[in-house]
C-alpha cells in the first residue's frame, strides 16, 4: 500500500503545482491515523427553492446541505486512519440558531484510473471526480454518479436530477496559511441547485 498522500496519488507530479497551503492541508500518509483541520466561514450556503424536493434524499444519504445562509462558520476535519488508506471528512457547519451540521464523507483512490478519486456517502453512493492542479488550486470536477453494490460500480443518472459538480480550493495570496474554496452544483436546465463558497485557515489541530 503507498505511503503516498491520496491526493498526490491521484494527481502525480502535478502535485508540485499546488499552492503550498493546498498540499499541507491533504499531505496526510494513508494508513497513519492523521488528522488536519481548517476552520473559516461559508461567505454564501445557497440551494434553489426548488431543490427541497431533494433534501430527503440528501438526507438519507449524507450528501447535501439542507439550510441556507451566509457567514456561516466551519470547520473541516480531514483523517486519515490506521486500518484502511482512504481519506475522511467531517464537515460541520454552523448555522444560527440550529444544531451543528455534519456532512461526513470519505475519499478512495478510483481503481486503475489516474488522476480520479471516488468520494462516497452513506450506502455506497459516490460520485467520481477528476483530480487537477490549475494556478495553484486543487480542482475537482464530477465525472458521474455510481452505487458500489456487492463489489460492483454500477452507473447512477443522478446528474440528471442533481446536475454537475465543480470543486476548488485556492490559496488565498494575501495569507500563506489561508485558502478560499467553492463549491458549486449546476444543471443544464434549472441553473445553480447548490453552492457554498468560503475562506479558511488551516490549523495544526
Amino acid at each position: 500500500m503507498s505511503a503516498t498522500p491520496l491526493i498526490q496519488q491521484a494527481l502525480g507530479p502535478a502535485w508540485a503545482h499546488l499552492g503550498d497551503v493546498i498540499r499541507r492541508h491533504y499531505a496526510m500518509t494513508p494508513l497513519s491515523a492523521e488528522h488536519v483541520c481548517v476552520r473559516g466561514a461559508m461567505h454564501e450556503v445557497h440551494h434553489a427553492p426548488w431543490a427541497a424536493l431533494l433534501m430527503p434524499f440528501g438526507r438519507l444519504v449524507g450528501a447535501l446541505v439542507p439550510h441556507t445562509g451566509t457567514d456561516v462558520p466551519i470547520e473541516v476535519h480531514y483523517r486519515c486512519r490506521a486500518d484502511d488508506p482512504h481519506l475522511y471528512w467531517d464537515r460541520i457547519f454552523h448555522f444560527a440558531g440550529r444544531a451543528p451540521f455534519h456532512f461526513r464523507s470519505h475519499m478512495e483512490a478510483a481503481p486503475s484510473q489516474g488522476g480520479e478519486v471516488i468520494e462516497f456517502v452513506r450506502f455506497g453512493i459516490g460520485m467520481r471526480l477528476a483530480v487537477s492542479a490549475e494556478d495553484g488550486a486543487l480542482v475537482f470536477r464530477d465525472k458521474g454518479y455510481i452505487w458500489r453494490l456487492a463489489g460492483l460500480r454500477i452507473p447512477l443518472p443522478l446528474g440528471l436530477f442533481l446536475g454537475t459538480a465543480y470543486v476548488e480550493e485556492r490559496p488565498d495570496p494575501s495569507d500563506p496559511d489561508h485558502f478560499t474554496m467553492k463549491m458549486l452544483l449546476r444543471h443544464r436546465w434549472f441553473g445553480d441547485v447548490f453552492r457554498y463558497s468560503g475562506r479558511f485557515r488551516l490549523g495544526s489541530q
